[in-house]
């Protein structure tokens, strides 16, 4: 679909803030296969029509920064899991670099286990797009300042239209706090990093059963 195309290239072109990482930017060329990655996600998900959306917080450096898709890891886009079949070399997803040792990422793996467990697929995108880090170490993960959410928010008001999904929700206070401020309703879980592993998979249970 061309806009989604659009999309994908509108975020290439987004200047970002000090040390943040654009994992879509033309300043490298590695960035050409996350932005395949992304536009590959986003077609199937299109075809898939998604009744959910999950909105996190923004990419960790063990997942979408180096895959481009949010809620992955290499592990899970070369190898998918059990119960899934949405990624996978066969579906044309790629490596930046073909390590022998795949990295795997928490909150991806949480994830995705939960909504296979209901038997759902969701959409996946961030309230920050990019990849926020500590100063000097790209190896790391912060979460988004103010006015980095607040840069965030037009992509993701696009990803809501682009998509005419109705059921939103945020996964952590950052990603509640962004929605709640464009006035959009949403249900909140707790996020499953740092020890929030069955909290979310609680609160997830007790929103999809209603779906």
């Amino acid at each position: 679909m061309k806009g989604l195309s659009q999309f994908v290239e509108e975020l290439a072109a987004m200047e970002v803030t000090q040390n943040v990482f654009n994992q879509y930017s033309y300043q490298l060329e590695e960035n050409s296969i996350r932005r395949e990655n992304l536009l590959i996600y986003l077609n199937q998900m299109y075809q898939l029509r998604p009744k959910v959306l999950l909105v996190g917080e923004a990419p960790g450096y063990r997942g979408c920064r180096l895959t481009g898709v949010p809620f992955t890891s290499e592990h899970l886009l070369m190898h998918n899991m059990d119960g899934l079949n949405l990624f996978g070399r066969e579906n044309g997803y790629k490596l930046v670099s073909e390590n022998t040792k795949l990295l795997k990422e928490a909150t991806a793996t949480i994830i995705w286990s939960t909504l296979i467990e209901h038997n759902l697929i969701a959409l996946g995108w961030n309230a920050f797009p990019f990849h926020p880090h500590k100063k000097d170490n790209p190896a790391s993960n912060r979460a988004p300042f103010k006015k980095e959410l607040e840069l965030g928010q037009k992509p993701l008001l696009q990803i809501i239209e682009l998509f005419g999904i109705k059921k939103i929700i945020a996964v952590g206070n950052k990603a509640e706090e962004n929605l709640n401020s464009l006035g959009i309703s949403c249900d909140k879980v707790r996020h499953p990093a740092q020890g929030g592993k069955n909290e979310f998979v609680k609160g997830m249970k007790d929103l999809l059963s209603s779906i």
